[in-house]
């Protein structure tokens, strides 16, 4: 007896229905171990917190490092997340000829509120796997900053972080890449609303 699976697809086939123009330009979609899988809809905070993120990381970073937000990064052999920002290294053809790969990442963002769980659990150990060395969640929730540092794999063959740092939102704290650059949190985590 045969039980049905899933087909997953490697980088190569999803690279492939893009090309063909299976996805709609506006589909909100990653491709996670192989899976294309659609992404939730974001909130007022959450909008709110990528526009403030957007104009610190831009102004603090300058010409040091690229900056790109919902932007493919490679992970082999069959993930192409599209996290809400990440610091990639700078490259003369601006990643024209391939996107950004582990090697070339400083840091990986996302802003979580209705994704934490999914940040949390499928996320971290992608990015671990593929030895992102820095990943950092802006918790709404909670309203402080997960940075999560080295990643590792234990004798199960899991895969984590062995550092986690909290920072809260009224802190600042400096940029692993880049020590000297800090950011402000107070600045980019939006206000919480009473109703």
């Amino acid at each position: 007896m045969s039980i049905a699976q899933a087909k997953r697809f490697t980088l190569d086939e999803y690279h492939r229905l893009t090309e063909l123009g299976f996805f709609h330009e506006d589909d909100h979609i990653e491709l996670i171990n192989g899976e294309i899988i659609e992404m939730a809809s974001k909130g007022k905070a959450h909008e709110t917190c990528l526009r403030k993120l957007w104009k610190e990381l831009s102004n603090i970073l300058g010409d040091k490092a690229t900056l790109q937000s919902h932007a493919p990064i490679t992970l082999p052999p069959n993930s192409e997340p599209e996290p809400d920002f990440a610091i990639v290294q700078n490259r003369d053809d601006n990643y024209l000829s391939s996107h950004p790969k582990p090697a070339d990442v400083f840091l990986v963002m996302e802003v979580s509120d209705s994704s934490l769980a999914y940040d949390q659990d499928v996320k971290i150990p992608l990015y671990a796997k593929a030895g992102i060395v820095d990943y950092w969640i802006f918790n709404l929730f909670d309203d402080l900053l997960e940075c999560s540092s080295e990643p590792y794999q234990d004798n199960q063959g899991k895969y984590g972080y062995l550092n986690k740092r909290i920072i809260l939102s009224n802190q600042v704290i400096n940029f692993p890449c880049f020590h000297d650059l800090s950011l402000d949190l107070s600045k980019v985590f939006p206000p919480k609303l009473n109703f």
